[in-house]
């Protein structure tokens, strides 16, 4: 007896429970005719790559709010939108999203492409947001797979090859699944059952659609789902901060290059650590002479590596950078800079008030 799970069921279940979604076009809307705007589909894809959707949902709301369109991106100046992604990690996202912008216009006129092919041609686009872009915005039949979607199929299947080895298996899995009629829809539909019910801890099976027909409900504990394989343990790099502030309230800043970690962001003046190495975390190592003082520690958890740093802070006056890329600004004005949160950890250990405004919004 065949006991897989029907595509209409959990369909019929997205109809009903759907996620209200800033990028998203509800399924009856779609049913009557509406079509999601790949601008904004390909943006939330972009944003939400390894970043929850809450976390997400004020910043494509921000983007759009100052680039409407995709030509409005496109021409827009590359430190604004580095500014508006400060926060939200993995800036080469950012960059990415810049120079896709333009090659959509350039090379599209504007218009983005409707096939995978054409949509992997664009900058940072791979196999994922491709699929993700192609399904969900322009009904093609893809195979869209995120953490979320794994994690359904692996329960329902009971998948017992660890991840991230399995996914080939996932993948034929979904191929049986995935309907010629709506595969936007199934995507998305896949996207909230695993968000919503089926979860990494304590799933909500009893309101599964597909409970009937989940092999690890009926035969093992679906929490053992997906198996994973061991963790690497990440290294741990040191490195110091120099946060330096003046009589008038000004931090003393600096631009990264474009290139690697944080590339073209924003940060107070730091030794040279990298994922690979060390960087010097004594007071000598400071980029002028002051009355350095510590001011503490902070860590920040990259993808391969854990950073901690000492930081110092310095009071000083008449002191000017003789470096090209630094500037001296406001306090007040941090929160529109391109800090990334490791910078805004290590400032706010020197400077507790400087982040205080944004953490009352």
């Amino acid at each position: 007896m065949d006991n897989s799970p029907d595509p209409q069921d959990l369909l019929a279940w997205y109809d009903r429970h759907h996620r209200e979604l800033p990028w998203r076009v509800s399924p009856a809307a779609h049913a009557r005719g509406k079509r999601p705007d790949p601008y904004h589909i390909w943006m939330s894809e972009v944003m939400l790559q390894q970043t929850t959707v809450q976390a997400v949902k004020a910043y494509f709301e921000k983007f759009l709010d100052l680039w409407p369109t995709v030509q409005d991106l496109a021409s827009a100046d590359t430190e604004d939108v580095m500014k508006a992604w400060a926060g939200l990690g993995y800036y080469a996202r950012a960059r990415n999203l810049k120079k896709c912008a333009e090659a959509v216009v350039a090379a599209h006129g504007g218009v983005f492409p409707s096939t995978i092919e054409g949509l992997q041609g664009l900058p940072g686009i791979g196999d994922y947001t491709s699929a993700a872009i192609a399904s969900i915005a322009f009904d093609v039949r893809a195979l869209v797979m995120d953490g979320n979607v794994e994690r359904v199929l692996s329960r329902i299947f009971a998948v017992t090859e660890a991840l991230p080895g399995a996914k080939p298996i996932l993948k034929a899995h979904l191929e049986t699944l995935t309907p010629h009629d709506r595969p936007g829809d199934f995507a998305q539909a896949m996207m909230d059952l695993g968000a919503t019910i089926c979860t990494p801890r304590r799933p909500a099976c009893s309101l599964c659609p597909w409970r009937d027909n989940c092999i690890a409900l009926a035969q093992h504990d679906p929490e053992n789902f997906p198996v994973k394989a061991p963790k690497k343990q990440k290294p741990v790099r040191l490195g110091a901060a120099f946060v330096a502030i003046d009589a008038q309230q000004r931090v003393l800043l600096k631009k990264r290059i474009e290139t690697g970690l944080l590339g073209g962001m924003t940060e107070v003046p730091t030794t040279a650590w990298n994922s690979n190495r060390d960087g010097d975390t004594e007071i000598r190592a400071a980029p002028f002479a002051a009355d350095w003082k510590p001011a503490g520690s902070i860590t920040h958890v990259f993808t391969h590596f854990e950073l901690r740093l000492t930081v110092y802070r310095a009071d000083v006056s008449g002191i000017q950078t003789e470096d090209d890329n630094g500037w001296w600004e406001p306090v007040a004005n941090l929160d529109g800079e391109a800090l990334p949160t490791v910078m805004k950890k290590a400032i706010a250990a020197a400077i507790p008030h400087a982040f205080l405004k944004a953490r009352r919004k």
